[in-house]
Formats: C-alpha cells, structure tokens, sequence
C-alpha cells in the first residue's frame, strides 16, 4: 500500500508512508508568499531533504515559519552523480526523499534530473509539488504568443556552440525563453540582434516575483541599447518572439535579390542567408526557392 500524497497531513505532522517517494518540490523563485502548503508540508515530515545549499533550506525554512525534521544533504552539480544512487537507496527503504533546488523547480535548469531520472529508472515512485517557475513566470508576463514555445536556459558562454545553437534557431517559429546572468545580458541580446534581426519582438524580464521587478518590452535593438546604457542587474530571463512562417510568394519575391548578391561574389548560402535576416524569413526556404528559380531557367 502506497501513501496517499494527494492529500498530505498538515504542516508539522509526521510523515505517514508504506513506501518511499522522491518529491520535486518548486521552491519561490523571490517572493516567499508564493510557497505552496504542499512544500510547507514536506519541508515539515520529509525524512530526507537534499537541498543545493543548506544555507538556503535554513533562510526558506526560517521565512516559512517551518522546522524541517529531516535528514539533510546537499545535491549540486559536483555531486549530483553520487548523490543520486544514495537517494534511489533511501526511497527503497521506504523513506520520504524532498529534492529542492534554490529558486523554482529542480531539474529545470537547476540539479535534480540525475536523481529524478535515476530513481524513475529503478521504477520507484517520483512526484512534484509544483510550484513557482521562472520560465513561465517570464512567458506568461511577456505578452508574446505562449501556444507553443521552447525553453532554451542558459546559451554556452562562446565558441562554436554557442553559434551553432543560434543558427540553429534563426528560423525557430515558436517563442523562445533563455536564462541569462546579468553581466553577460548585454553582449546576449547583441547576439540575437545579429541571428534573429533588430526587430524582432523580445521581453527582458528581471527580479520576477522580488521587490525590484522589471518588465521590458521592444525590438531586440532597442533592448540591447537598454542593456548596453545600464548597469544590469538581478535574475535575468529574455522571452524572444518566434519566427514569423513567410508565404511562399514572400520568399520567391527574395530569390532576385539574392542572386545580386552572388553576382557580386558572394557565395549562395551566405546570401541567402543576408537576404533572410533582413527580410525576417527562412534561409533554408528563400535558399531552396533560389535553387527551384535556376531550375525552372534551365528548362
């Protein structure tokens, strides 16, 4: 007989289970208020709790006015390999194991996937207390399209990947949300100036939830002439507006201007490439209309 987590005891009362469970518990992402009863709850009976930081489980647990009985451990990239297989343990033997990550929920961006992955492999019982998150806190607050969009977290700092993942999104049509430290916010919207076009739509949202929050709204050029004149500081994340679909006729009416490019010696991808960014469609679409163009000139 499993426990009944649906409908956890009150706060402060033990924890009452046949079996153990992993709990991914969404931590407030700046605003305590925002702390669900379900987390007071399991911070209150959980047997084990594995915390990125132990000085941010005391400063959560202290707001909240709750006192963890709790076994601690810490749970970070450093360890996460090893911590894993003695938190798969723990649930085995029945124990009640509440993963944390600092602000938001674990395995988002944050540890907790090694564990999460590691138990659910050993066919052993995970569940969530979902709570505050910072990639939907940002999409939702953005005002741009939330239908479908893709989280991106934080881009590599420089190098080919860090290039090879924007090129690889240029043409991305759903709404994308990164994570950014405050120093580097800057040089990232002047990347996204060069690969998505200076007036694509874009949010800047900064300190959500916290006492200074900050929404900022544009083009990408006008957000990065922002980050550029200011001191930026805080939890960054930046919501950029997908890809618009280009009509066919939008790209056939593109195919002359690429091919004045080439006659001046530039080569066909790299000028299909120009002429796509400037005009906000797919190089990959405006790159085959110019190949079907020269096809249908040779017939």
């Amino acid at each position: 007989m499993s426990a009944d987590l649906s409908n956890p005891a009150p706060s402060g009362g033990a924890a009452s289970h046949d079996a153990g469970v992993l709990v991914l518990g969404g931590t407030p992402i700046g605003n305590l208020a925002d702390a669900t009863d379900r987390l007071k709850h399991y911070l209150a009976t959980a047997d084990v709790i594995a915390v990125e930081d132990t000085r941010t489980l005391r400063r959560l647990a202290s707001g909240l006015d709750v006192q963890t009985r709790g076994r601690v451990v810490t749970n970070h990239d450093h360890n996460e390999a090893a911590r894993s297989a003695q938190i798969v343990e723990a649930v085995e033997a029945g124990q009640v194991v509440l993963l944390l990550s600092d602000a938001g929920m674990p395995t988002v961006s944050d540890p907790g996937f090694a564990a999460a992955a590691a138990v659910a492999d050993a066919d052993l019982p995970v569940t969530v207390a979902p709570g505050p998150s910072a990639v939907l806190s940002a999409l939702a607050v953005s005002g741009l399209p939330t239908g479908r969009f893709t989280f991106e977290g934080f881009l590599a700092r420089k190098g080919s990947d860090r290039t090879q993942r924007l090129k690889s999104l240029q043409d991305e049509q759903r709404t994308m949300v990164f994570f950014e430290s405050p120093h580097r916010t800057a040089a990232t919207l002047a990347d996204f100036v060069e690969y998505f076009g200076p007036e694509r739509r874009a949010v800047v949202c900064r300190e959500l939830t916290k006492l200074h929050e900050e929404v900022l709204r544009g083009t990408l050029a006008e957000l990065q002439r922002w980050a550029e004149e200011h001191e930026v500081r805080g939890e960054i994340a930046i919501v950029v507006a997908g890809a618009k679909e280009p009509t066919p006729e939008a790209v056939e009416n593109l195919t002359e201007a690429v091919e004045e490019l080439v006659a001046k010696g530039v080569r066909l991808k790299a000028a299909a490439g120009q002429v796509a960014e400037a005009h906000g469609v797919s190089k990959r679409d405006l790159y085959q209309a110019v190949l079907a163009a020269r096809s249908d000139e040779e017939e």
